[in-house]
């Protein structure tokens, strides 16, 4: 995957947002207001490509003894979020579009019933 189909990708899901509220360096990706994906520019750029996704608890469990290239989520809560190392290639781009499908609808759920009718108006 490179980063233009990651981007093409996540902007493509109902009321997604880009932003870079940290640094110039690291670009985040929102439903209404709430992240659900961050990537490093520079680490793309290196050849280190990789991306913070949410995840299940229970489930990032067995995605990080499944794969080598999901570990728990660098400077985040480890619990809730994983770290998909890409340039390992050993993920398929559709397993890593499931993940993000994850982390979004994640996020989505967690939200208030009037913002999930907000997204609604979205769709």
């Amino acid at each position: 995957m490179n980063i233009e189909l990651l981007r093409e990708y996540c902007i493509s899901k109902p009321a997604v947002t880009e932003e870079f509220p940290f640094d110039e360096n690291t670009l985040v990706f929102k439903v209404l207001g709430k992240m659900f994906a961050l990537t490093s520019l520079k680490k793309w750029e290196q050849g280190l490509a990789s991306i913070n996704l949410k995840c299940n608890p229970e489930k990032s469990v067995v995605l990080r003894e499944t794969y080598e290239s999901i570990t728990p989520g660098f400077h985040m809560n480890k619990k809730h979020w994983n770290t998909i190392e890409l340039f390992q290639h050993e993920l398929s781009n559709e397993f890593v579009q499931e993940l993000i499908d994850h982390s979004y609808e994640l996020v989505v759920k967690g939200m208030t019933k009037k913002q999930q009718a907000e997204l609604k108006n979205y769709e």
